[in-house]
């Protein structure tokens, strides 16, 4: 209908707040524009036909082009797989949809759908926050409504603390533990490193004497002298192939040969540790343990850093600290 010279848009509400929405077959469609704005007849006219328009300036489209990127090509594989989850999560919610239109309270509501799965939700921030960066160079976005997002924190009903593997439980797998559960064992607490960079080790990185790697999460490279069991167990792994193995060959293989994957390795532990009793005891915790040999050993947190490739000292800390602690009680039990 014409008022005047102006067209009166039908079924507009607007909210005692101020906000507007098109209110059609009983639900109410925010406008998340600002009245009397080109943006605003457009979302309107959208609503109202059911077709929304596929931008030019897609998240789709932006995701893209930061895959391209310098900025990109130097992250590590492991950082890039984690914001890839994420960006695989936007493209299907809002792949088609204006990079300028996303706001703060958008991704608030995109982490709370989330909330099940903390760290993912606590990604989703961060890839936007990069992302938006680059729509704001583009011209695409003016600002950045990633930035002063409040992280989701995890439930303490849900924290489940690594306890460190006790003498008796490392004695036990040991003494029991089927060969390729102890020889992931023993590249566990043996290289001191995360179980995403046990699965990448080769025949190639061992020299008989030292392991060298390049981490996934850090991309740092560290060569690792072996201790006297990882050295044992390599040294006896390298003999049940009952043939020289090729450099570019996985030490952690599947029965077919094939590279075993971080989930393939986990069934075999948690299999393992069910058959001798230690589900208390979690693969992650091997890193812990790791760290605690080498304070029981006398090393400084300068020394375990060079071995561990740890970044900031707090967790090494808290590693060494309590490893510390048992070492100076049995001390001073003695005396």
């Amino acid at each position: 209908r014409m008022r005047g010279c102006r067209l009166v848009k039908k079924y507009l509400w607007k909210h005692p707040e101020g906000r507007w929405y098109v209110r059609l077959k009983g639900k109410y469609h925010p406008i998340k524009a600002q009245e009397g704005t080109a943006e605003f007849d457009r979302l309107y006219w959208e609503i109202l036909t059911g077709k929304r328009a596929e931008t030019k300036r897609s998240w789709s489209v932006l995701i893209e082009l930061f895959r391209q990127s310098d900025k990109w090509a130097n992250f590590s594989p492991r950082y890039r797989s984690d914001l890839e989850k994420v960006f695989q999560y936007l493209e299907e919610k809002i792949g088609k949809a204006d990079v300028s239109r996303l706001t703060q309270p958008d991704i608030y509501d995109a982490m709370d759908k989330n909330k099940h799965r903390v760290r993912f939700a606590n990604y989703i921030p961060t890839a936007i926050s990069m992302l938006s960066k680059l729509a704001i160079r583009k011209r695409w976005r003016v600002d950045n409504p990633a930035l002063d997002i409040e992280p989701l924190k995890v439930p303490k009903t849900r924290k489940k603390p690594h306890l460190p593997w006790p003498d008796w439980a490392v004695e036990l797998m040991r003494a029991e533990g089927e060969p390729l559960a102890r020889l992931i064992f023993e590249i566990g607490v043996g290289s001191v490193q995360r179980p995403g960079d046990w699965i990448g080790f080769t025949w190639g990185d061992y020299d008989g004497d030292t392991l060298k790697l390049r981490q996934n999460k850090t991309d740092m490279p560290l060569l690792l002298p072996c201790t006297r069991a990882l050295k044992v167990a390599l040294d006896q792994a390298k003999v049940d192939l009952e043939f020289s193995p090729m450099p570019n060959r996985h030490i952690l293989t599947k029965a077919t040969g094939d590279p075993m994957n971080y989930h393939s390795m986990a069934r075999i532990m948690i299999a393992e540790r069910k058959r001798l009793d230690l589900m208390a005891f979690d693969q992650h915790a091997l890193r812990y343990r790791g760290v605690m040999e080498l304070a029981w050993a006398g090393c400084d947190d300068d020394e375990i850093a060079s071995y561990s490739g740890h970044t900031t000292k707090a967790m090494i800390q808290k590693c060494a600290g309590e490893a510390r602690q048992i070492m100076r009680a049995r001390q001073a039990a003695a005396k």
